[in-house]
Order: C-alpha cells, then structure tokens, then sequence
C-alpha cells in the first residue's frame, strides 16, 4: 500500500510516505508560509522515491482539529491531488497522530492525554488508548476546552493504567500541567502531529474500507463560533 500524507494544521508542515509500510518523512516547523511550502515538499519526497501521484494508493491528510487557515489549506490540498489523481482520501484527526506518536515512543503507556493549543486560552483535547493492533483509539469525544476544564476520566482500573500526556497546550498552559501531573507519567509539551503517524493510522483505515471520495473529506475545526466556508477544491 502506498499513501502520501499531508499536514498543515499546526505550525508542523509535514509530509511523508507511507509504502507498504516503511515512512519517509518530510517536515518543517514555520510560524507562517505553510501554503508556499507544502506543495514543493510533497514533489520533493515524491521525486525522491521516482513516484508519482498514479502509484499511489490514497491521500491522507490531518483533518483538523487545529488552526483554521492551516486545517484549511490541507484538505484542500489533499481533495486537490486525490481528485486530479481518481485517488481515495482519508482523514485523520491532529489529536490521533499527537497520541500516536507517544504511544510508539512509549511502549507500556497505555492512554494518551493529548491536549494541543488552540489559542485563544483553549486547548483541543481528547484522550486515547492504544488498541489491540498498537493504533491510537479515542475514548469518547474530541474537544475544545478551557485548561481548567481538562481531566483525566477516574477509572478503577487506574493501577494498570499508565497515561501520558502530549502536545503544545501543556507548553502553552503549565497550570494544566501542573494540575494534572500525579495522573500522568510523563508529559512532552512540545509534540506536534506528524505526517508519518497520519499515513500509519490511514493505512490502517484503508484497510477497515474507510477510503472517502476526495469531495467527501470533511475539515474538522470543533469551534462552533467560526464560521466555516466551503471548501476549495485544487484544480
């Protein structure tokens, strides 16, 4: 299976490979400049490979949440390159790639807390555990919330749990970190999703059939106060 994942969500700009298994990476953390940067990152990886976007099997791209203007501009650019190729999308949540990439660093954790920064004095947050196949699964509802307002769920099993938390709102928002602290066993506040976890979690629903039309891939921003116009679509 071969799939070309995508990102702009945050300040990552991302892009990597997915064939048959093996990732290969391109990324790049800016402020600003995602749109001048994406698309010649996705040629170079592609080049350097000697693929083109025919060989592919699927676009893949980080469906949101997170900024607007960036969630935007990624499945924009993925309905673009799935359609021009007659490709399938998917879209993976920024929140599953973060938890993702925590439980491949840590073996024995068991959930992942991800709180990434929404400005605004929010964060979006959802917590995951890893699944029987080691892929991040969500444990009830991805959200936008206030710091104060994030919590570890109480569980009865909280002996055999062993929960860490990730993303930039921990940086953004220490008092979380601190307030939440005994219940995690380790905290990074600097991750970011990665391209190469969403083309792991899209393989992954390829396979499940969860392949989308590129006109049915859907931003997800979880703010009900931004108005959200329709997506443009790359000719």
């Amino acid at each position: 299976m071969r799939i070309l994942a995508l990102d702009t969500a945050t300040e990552a700009c991302t892009v990597a490979l997915w064939l048959d298994g093996a990732v290969h990476v391109d990324s790049v953390e800016l402020a600003r400049g995602h749109a001048q940067r994406i698309l010649p990152m996705i040629d170079g990886l592609l080049a350097a490979h000697a693929l083109d976007l025919g060989a592919l099997d699927a676009i893949a791209v980080g469906r949101g949440p997170g900024g607007f203007t960036g969630v935007r501009l990624a499945v924009s650019v993925a309905q673009g390159l799935a359609l021009g190729a007659a490709l399938p999308a998917v879209g993976v949540s920024n929140l599953a790639a973060v938890a993702q990439a925590a439980l491949d660093r840590d073996v024995a954790a068991t959930h992942v807390l991800v709180c990434n920064d929404a400005r605004m004095k929010e964060v979006y947050t959802g917590l995951y555990r890893r699944g029987g196949d080691g892929l991040a699964v969500l444990e009830g509802i991805e959200q936008v919330a206030p710091p104060a307002a994030v919590s570890l769920p109480a569980t009865h099993d909280s002996d055999r749990r062993r929960v860490l938390g990730a993303g930039r709102g921990f940086g953004a928002y220490p008092q979380l970190a601190v307030r939440l602290r005994d219940g995690l066993a380790s905290i990074d506040g600097t991750a970011l999703p990665g391209a190469g976890e969403i083309a792991r979690l899209a393989a992954a629903a390829l396979r499940r059939g969860e392949g989308l039309s590129p006109e049915a891939l859907q931003p997800v921003y979880l703010r009900d106060d931004v108005a959200i116009p329709a997506v443009t679509v790359l000719k």
